[in-house]
């Protein structure tokens, strides 16, 4: 866990990166130590780590401590094979992981099911599709919780005796508390990918001197603790925003909520995720499965075909539709 202060005024927790607190403004003086050195700076050298084997895809940049068993070095996010060794490098250490429950096994047949389901996929994808690359991939994660007080304010339609017209003003308080909030920290797979692969159950973590990550590919932090807090500031007053509206009677409108944020804490995580790349009709796929739940999210082919005959059968409709109509009207 990342050490942690108070502020001198509000008494709001700051962490290392704090320059000033979030919530009053004051300077953090606790980021420099006795020596004049930040704090930042002397965390730093204690979380981080040589990296063994790391090097750098040149097409997409993603870097990752490479899989020492490996006779060709292939990027698993984009394939290039056009990989540079990074020298010296040095990495940031999770605090825990979550092991690979999904077996390589399984992977295929949980690619294969996916394909078959849903209605706009070709018919023969599962069976025509051609798996290229399946790899098992450590991938970096910030986790964040945090406390909150929230003041909330709305015009609600509930009616109550000697109230005018039929919305009016309402406010109030209420305290949250969130675990487990994931921000990706990633260089290579999108927000979006990161949403959808989501969740896990980070109960199951584990020390990371427990696993044996020679023979498997880790990728490097990219997105710094900082950048990450904001995005877990957002998705906070999001979930607070959703669970102020709730306490609100009747239906709401102009509602505004003023979130303040305490106590978050952060520690970097590696989350397992397969990375798999498939061709269906020579066009290249990228799909993820949760290397945990076995949750599948990728893209997939759309069928032309059935939008189509979706379209025509529409068409026909209609056409039909309107000879009656005309029908009708000449036998009048």
């Amino acid at each position: 866990m990342i050490a942690e202060s108070r502020c001198t005024v509000c008494r709001t927790y700051l962490d290392v990166e704090d320059l000033f607190c979030s919530n009053c403004g004051t300077e953090n003086l606790s980021g420099v130590d006795a020596e004049g050195v930040g704090l930042e700076q002397s965390m730093t050298r204690t979380t981080q780590q040589a990296s063994v084997l790391s090097f750098q895809c040149d097409q997409c940049g993603a870097s990752m401590s490479y899989d020492a068993s490996s006779k060709r070095l292939r990027c698993p996010f984009c394939g290039s094979e056009k990989m540079s060794e990074r020298t010296d490098a040095r990495t940031l250490k999770p605090s825990a992981i979550v092991p690979f429950v999904v077996q390589h096994s399984q992977v295929e047949q949980l690619l294969r099911t996916w394909l078959s389901q849903g209605f706009w996929k070709p018919g023969d994808a599962s069976q025509s599709s051609i798996v290229d690359k399946v790899t098992q991939v450590y991938v970096p994660f910030w986790v964040f919780s945090a406390t909150t007080e929230t003041a909330w304010t709305a015009d609600s339609s509930a009616v109550t005796s000697g109230a005018r017209g039929n919305w009016r003003p309402m406010s109030g308080t209420r305290r949250g508390e969130y675990q487990g909030i994931l921000v990706g920290a990633s260089g290579t797979l999108t927000p979006l990918e990161i949403k959808e692969i989501a969740p896990f159950d980070l109960s199951d973590s584990v020390a990371p001197e427990s696993l044996d990550l020679s023979n498997i590919i880790v990728e490097e932090f990219r997105v710094t603790r900082r950048d990450a807090r904001g995005q877990a500031a957002f998705y906070v007053e999001q979930l607070e925003s959703t669970q102020s509206e709730q306490v609100v009677p009747g239906n709401i409108r102009n509602l505004n909520v003023n979130v303040r944020l305490q106590s978050m804490r952060s520690e970097p995580v590696l989350l397992p995720i397969w990375i798999m790349v498939y061709q269906y009709r020579n066009q290249p796929f990228r799909v993820l499965v949760n290397g945990q739940t076995g949750e599948v999210y990728g893209v997939a082919p759309f069928s032309y075909a059935k939008l189509t005959g979706v379209v025509a059968g529409m068409f026909l409709l209609v056409l039909a539709f309107i000879v009656i109509i005309a029908i009708a009207a000449a036998s009048q």
